[in-house]
């Protein structure tokens, strides 16, 4: 349970509603950060159909803790791959985890893991330490994401 800033239909801010679902969690609220309205937000996990079922259940699981103790503002999507490695989007290079810092906020970012490698949630939260500096408008500081990586 948590409470969200409540939006009539001009788009004006109005007192704090409290919401709650079938994980006390609200997804499609119009939110307000720093003068920019985002409509979406939340972490989401969507799988490949032939990621191992156990590894499946595990992130997603890691979902849930992570929702429980940090606030996603804008939506982010963690995408379970079957591959191996991945191809960063700008160098090419292949990667166990990807994580897509547009430079629009209105755009959302994205994650991307590949569950054939057996560091599967230490490069989820590598990724999702990414999402905190890219969200907080700081460089990409691979020591910071290595270090609080391995808090999580």
């Amino acid at each position: 349970m948590k409470l969200i800033p409540s939006v009539d239909l001009e788009g004006r801010a109005e007192e704090n509603i409290e919401v709650t679902g079938s994980q006390g969690r609200f997804s499609e609220a119009i939110m307000k950060t720093n003068d920019l309205q985002y409509l979406r937000s939340g972490l989401r996990v969507k799988c490949e159909k032939d990621v191992n079922p156990s590894v499946r259940w595990t992130c997603l699981s890691f979902a849930v803790w992570l929702r429980t103790y940090m606030e996603f503002l804008i939506r982010v999507v963690v995408y379970l791959k079957t591959a191996y490695q991945l191809k960063t989007r700008d160098t090419r290079e292949l990667e166990s985890a990807t994580f897509f810092a547009p430079y629009d906020k209105n755009i959302e970012p994205y994650i991307r893991i590949a569950t054939a490698l057996c560091a599967i949630l230490s490069s989820m939260a590598h990724e999702i330490i990414h999402y905190q500096q890219w969200l907080e408008d700081k460089e990409m500081d691979e020591k910071e994401a290595e270090r609080e990586a391995k808090n999580y």
